[in-house]
């Protein structure tokens, strides 16, 4: 009985009714035969609704819902979540779908209306685009039906609740592989270096001379020339790669919906992929004021569950960042000259400076690639026309801190420091473009 009081509604069709039938109440004082005529109506609508309530409760499992969900959510990304819904009433079902979707998501609109007939089955799909990782709770799917009549009730609770990680942009890696890989970027990526014998890329067929290797004879080549033929090989060079993120307060800035911060932890993850497919050692740590999240360089089989668990767990209250800590924890930890993109922001030459002695003092035994970002609501005030004296102030103070971004990738390079000045939504594709060239020229 509960169960039966918890579930049914009165539709607003019937207050509509009842409220008619009362005005015609109101109209009997002064014309009976309204007041006789409204007394049957109200019989009538007492009846039709308890019948209305009859049908809805007389079908066991008269509606079914099936929620499909990914098994983790992709930060910053569209997410598709599927319902499929399935009407076992006799007749035409009219249906209203309120999805319990997480808090973080702020969305009290996830709202559908639908009509199915006897039997049918419907597919809805939609999409969600969380923007911070860390636990999301999706509840239950309500659903309201009402028969023909409309004017009663019954609300089914659907779906079982369910918790879902929120992981650093995954869904976009393929994306990144095509572009780092395509014939456009062959030039780029693993460092090779020739030598006789076995490695792990085949480069040619040639003639045999003397030295080298009987175990890279290719006999059917040798039979076709009528001379012996060898396989040459490409030694692809191992290199160690640290990404190393900055949970400082200069990553607190947002950028359409995204902080700075997460913007880089789902570039570590796309990098880190990348550094792997490029046969090299891939690593990564956080720090504010102290180092964090501590992931050693390898290259085995489980280095990308490793990274995307450290990286989905990264938290921080944005405190001001220890340079001086980052420095002497990486001297003592990483020991052989690796490769440390370092993902920050500096807004001001000022700021560069502070932090810039320990930099030099990385770029000793290291090649220090500084990922930083560029304020592109500059770029809108800049490209906006100043027509009052304070816009022009504002413009003038925009081209300022724009031309000081440039004076800090000039500063860098003065020092052998590299750096890439890039757009939150570019930054991505730009930290794997300069990855690759840097390992094209042999740097590291």
């Amino acid at each position: 009985m509960k169960h039966f009081y918890n579930t049914l509604f009165i539709h607003k069709r019937f207050f509509y009714a009842l409220a008619t039938i009362a005005i015609l109440f109101v109209v009997g004082f002064f014309a009976p035969v309204f007041f006789e005529i409204s007394k049957v109506l109200l019989f009538v609508l007492i009846i039709l609704t308890l019948v209305d309530i009859f049908i809805l409760y007389k079908t066991k499992n008269a509606i079914t819902v099936e929620r499909y969900l990914p098994e983790r959510l992709s930060n910053g990304d569209e997410n598709k979540i599927t319902l499929e819904l399935k009407n076992n009433y006799p007749f035409e079902a009219h249906l209203s779908l309120i999805e319990e979707l997480p808090f973080q998501f702020q969305k009290r609109d996830f709202f559908f209306d639908q009509k199915l007939k006897s039997q049918q089955q419907k597919t809805i799909y939609s999409n969600v685009s969380p923007k911070e990782r860390g636990v999301y709770l999706f509840g239950h799917v309500n659903v309201y039906a009402n028969s023909p009549l409309q004017l009663a009730t019954k609300k089914y609770i659907l779906s079982e609740e369910k918790e879902l990680k929120c992981y650093p942009s995954f869904l976009k890696l393929r994306d990144f592989n095509i572009q780092a890989f395509n014939n456009s970027t062959i030039s780029y990526g693993t460092k090779k270096v020739r030598r006789i014998g076995h490695s792990l890329e085949f480069e040619q067929i040639k003639e045999y001379v003397a030295g080298d290797d009987f175990r890279t004879v290719n006999w059917k080549a040798s039979a076709k020339r009528n001379q012996l033929m060898v396989n040459q090989y490409i030694e692809e060079k191992s290199q160690t790669v640290y990404a190393i993120i900055d949970k400082g307060r200069a990553m607190q800035m947002q950028f359409n919906g995204l902080s700075l911060l997460d913007y880089a932890v789902n570039a570590t993850l796309a990098i880190s992929n990348i550094i792997l497919r490029k046969q090299d050692k891939a690593g990564m740590l956080s720090f504010s004021t102290k180092l964090e999240d501590w992931v050693v360089a390898e290259r085995r089989n489980s280095q990308m569950s490793l990274i995307s668990e450290a990286l989905h767990t990264i938290k921080t209250n944005f405190s001001e960042s220890d340079f001086g800590t980052l420095y002497a924890v990486v001297k003592r930890k990483i020991t052989h000259r690796s490769l440390l993109i370092l993902f920050t922001n500096f807004e001001t030459i000022d700021a560069l400076n502070r932090q810039l002695p320990y930099l030099r003092a990385l770029a000793k035994n290291h090649l220090v690639l500084v990922v930083f970002f560029k304020n592109t609501e500059l770029d809108t005030l800049i490209n906006a026309k100043a027509e009052t004296i304070q816009e022009v102030y504002d413009t003038i103070i925009a081209e300022k801190f724009m031309y000081e971004k440039k004076q800090i990738v000039n500063e860098l390079k003065k020092y052998g420091i590299q750096s890439v000045l890039t757009k939150p939504e570019d930054l991505t594709g730009d930290t794997i473009n300069k990855y690759l060239e840097l390992k094209s020229r042999g740097i590291f």
